[in-house]
Formats: structure tokens, C-alpha cells, sequence
């Protein structure tokens, strides 16, 4: 399946699993790009010589492409981009900030560079500050999300009208339906985050990859708007949350309620009552923890059937 993604990062099929905080580890990365896609080593949720650590044991695992998500609100971000530098990572996909900052850095050391944005505004800046291409997520996504509430199904034609780089399209796909009706809508590839964490190799907890099979419609929500946007199970420290809504708190009240470590008390330690469970809405589409190849073959499978039948 060739075309500009499979081109730029040299991947046998368009497709990248997210670099999801608490989920994506050596383990996963290694065996998607392994099974063909663009495994991402989630860099949120390590400290600095984990990720180091992390980028050594993938590099033992495939012979294959891989790269690193770096979310730039990172509070050790210049160690981070040193590490990746130093041990010679390929691909960088950076969000959570402006892609101004490090895209000139990257690129001088011949790192290809992806920026995740969730508007057109952001798509366009990304492009004028040089970055190979762009990944377009829509508020379907889990985890850290957006503002501007824009769903994957308007947000992907909007952005490839503006922008002449290669368009990841994300929010909302889990499957080769979903890959396919992204591509027709304009997007070259896809970046898929809830269903690689259950897979065998997510580094989530057990608890959690049951929990989001178990998920169905209507069961997250997007909610810490006044923070930084997230999507989660609804759950006790959901439920806790929508209380304090009520209250009409000040952000103050809501950061000492979020507290620290929330995620990893959820997704990596398996806390489902008090933790923040970050998925997607796809969630609902996902029934069974399979290996991350078995899932790249389905995604293929249904995407190959369904294109021929609707040609």
C-alpha cells in the first residue's frame, strides 16, 4: 500500500499507533512497526533515561521504523530531545504545544517531524513551521484533546483543503472501515490509539484494557476543559469530578482534585474506581485483547474487502 506515509517513513501500511501515556512502551511500538505501521513510543509518561531505555529495547526488537511522541508541555523537554538526538530515533511526533519550537531543531539533525493538531488554525502553523506532516485529531480521540470540539469527520477535508503536507487523520478509528472512510475524506494515513491499548503489548494494566472492552457508547466524556481537555471512562473520579462541577469550583480546586500521577493510577496501575481511564469513543468498537499484529491484519483485511466492494 504505497503512498505518502508509507513513503515518508518507509512503512509497508499508513498506519501509526499513537504514542498514548501509560500505554505505549517498547513492547508496542517494536511489534506494530514489526507487523508493518509506525510504532510510537509514548515519551509523556517516562522519565528521561526510561525513554532511554525504552528507544534501546525497541531498537533490539525491530530492524523496522519507529519513533517517539514527545508532548511539549514536558517539564524535562531538553533532556528528552538530547536522548532522542543521541540515540539516532528517526521519527518525532510532537503535540501538546507550538510547533515552532523544536521543528527547526529536529529537522537539522534529519529527524522527520509530525505535528498532532486538532484545527485547521494549528494545521496551517504546523506546516509554515516546516514539519513533514500533521497529524488531524478529532474530539472523538481519547486522552488530552482539543478545544475546539471538531470531529474527525469534519476536521480531516478542512485541514487537507489548507495544507499541501501529508494529513494523518485520528479520532475515532479502530478498524479498516474506519481507516478507509478517513482516507476517502482526504487523509494518507491514520493514527490509531484505543485499540492498540488492548493489545497484548500495551503496557496498560489488565484492569484497564478489560474495562475498555467493556466500554460502550455514551460511556466517556470529555471533561478538565478548563485544564487540558481530557476523554474518560466514566468512573468514581469521573462522577467525583461532575460534584465538584457543580459546585462551580475555581481551577485551583479542580488541579487539587486531579492531583498527581491520576493517570498512572488508572491506566498503568489498574485503579478503575479512582484512576483516569483515558480512551477514545471508538472504544465501543473494541471487543477483544488481541496482539498488535492480529489487530494490523484486521485493519488491512476489512480495509482491502471493503474497498473492493464498494469499487
Amino acid at each position: 500500500m504505497d503512498n505518502r506515509i508509507t513513503a515518508l517513513f518507509k512503512i509497508q501500511y499508513p498506519i501509526i499507533q499513537a504514542g498514548m501515556i501509560w500505554n505505549s512502551g517498547w513492547k508496542l511500538a517494536s511489534a506494530v512497526s514489526n507487523a508493518g505501521g509506525l510504532g510510537l513510543i509514548g515519551a509523556g509518561s517516562m522519565y528521561p533515561e526510561v525513554l532511554r531505555e525504552h528507544i534501546q529495547k525497541c531498537k533490539n526488537a525491530t530492524n523496522k521504523p519507529f519513533g517517539v511522541n514527545v508532548p511539549m508541555l514536558y517539564p524535562n523537554i531538553e533532556e528528552i530531545m538530547k536522548i532522542i538526538v543521541d540515540e539516532d530515533v528517526k521519527v518525532v511526533f510532537t503535540s501538546a504545544g507550538n510547533p515552532k519550537t523544536w521543528t527547526s531543531f529536529l529537522k537539522d539533525k534529519g529527524i522527520t517531524v509530525v505535528h498532532v493538531v486538532s484545527s485547521v488554525k494549528f494545521a496551517i502553523k504546523s506546516e509554515e513551521a516546516g514539519v513533514d506532516a500533521v497529524v488531524a485529531e478529532g474530539f472523538e480521540a481519547g486522552g488530552h484533546n482539543g478545544r475546539e470540539e471538531t470531529t474527525t469527520f469534519t476536521l480531516i477535508p478542512m485541514v487537507k483543503e489548507k495544507v499541501k503536507i501529508p494529513v494523518i487523520a485520528a479520532g475515532g478509528i479502530a478498524t479498516g472501515r474506519g481507516m478507509l472512510a478517513a482516507m476517502v475524506l482526504g487523509a494518507d494515513g491514520v493514527q490509531i490509539g484505543s485499540r492498540f491499548v488492548a493489545s497484548f503489548e500495551s503496557s496498560a494494566h489488565i484492569n484497564f484494557k478489560n474495562e475498555v472492552i467493556k466500554t460502550e457508547d455514551g460511556d466517556t466524556q470529555l471533561t478538565l476543559k478548563e485544564l487540558a481537555p481530557v476523554r474518560l471512562i466514566k468512573n468514581k473520579f469521573y462522577s467525583e469530578l461532575q460534584e465538584l462541577y457543580l459546585q462551580k469550583p475555581t481551577i485551583e480546586q479542580l488541579k487539587e482534585k486531579l492531583g498527581r500521577a491520576r493517570a498512572k493510577k488508572g491506566m498503568f496501575e489498574g485503579d478503575l474506581e479512582n484512576g483516569e481511564l483515558e480512551i477514545g469513543q471508538v472504544a465501543g468498537l473494541i471487543h477483544e485483547i488481541k496482539p498488535a499484529a492480529d489487530i494490523i491484519n484486521d485493519i488491512i483485511n476489512e480495509f482491502n474487502e471493503v474497498k473492493e466492494f464498494l469499487c
